[in-house]
């Protein structure tokens, strides 16, 4: 074998390895491993898990947060903050499910805003949760997701601190058909 394929296999194969399959309705599409964004301002977990997904026309976004009233959705518009300050805006399809104690909500990405995606960083990403319950309920209201893998860090802390968004988006266009 030569260096210049036994690196594609490798390369290919550790790609591949981080492709996951997003199943919503019955069909099954590429995407990215899951990330657990930091919400610092819902309490009951602190996280949300955020993925990507490869469409025919373009991509998908799943926001999953747990919840302890199944009533509750995560609806509206959602916007997604990129690293070079440019936004998109995510419009309310009415695409929801909810799993165990998961109330997960799809949105909507076009071929344009994928190709955003593949060459620019998630920073973070602002949705809400809307339900019925008390006034006071911390599950229920607006939320900042913040791409970064650990509440604190310290600066000699030499560990990646945010998830490579673009990258990991990338590859669902290289890995597969």
């Amino acid at each position: 074998m030569t260096p210049k394929l036994l690196l594609f296999v490798f390369l290919s194969l550790a790609l591949g390895a981080e492709a996951q399959i997003l199943e919503y309705k019955g069909k099954s599409y590429a995407a990215t491993a899951p990330w657990n964004f930091i919400s610092e301002n819902y309490a009951l977990t602190g996280t949300t898990l955020v993925q990507v997904a490869k469409t025919d026309k373009g991509g998908l976004l799943k926001l999953a947060v747990e919840t302890t009233n199944p009533v509750y959705a995560i609806s509206g518009t959602t916007y997604v903050f990129l690293t070079d300050n440019t936004v998109i805006t995510c419009t309310d399809k009415g695409l929801r499910e909810v799993y165990a104690n998961q109330i997960i909500s799809y949105y909507v990405f076009s071929a344009a805003e994928m190709n955003k995606l593949k060459a620019t960083e998630i920073q973070s990403i602002h949705f809400n949760i809307k339900g019925s319950g008390n006034r006071f309920d911390s599950q229920l209201g607006n939320f900042t997701a913040i791409n970064r893998q650990r509440y604190f860090t310290t600066t000699f802390d030499k560990r990646q601190k945010s998830y490579q968004t673009s990258q990991a988006i990338a590859a669902l266009y290289t890995t597969t058909p």
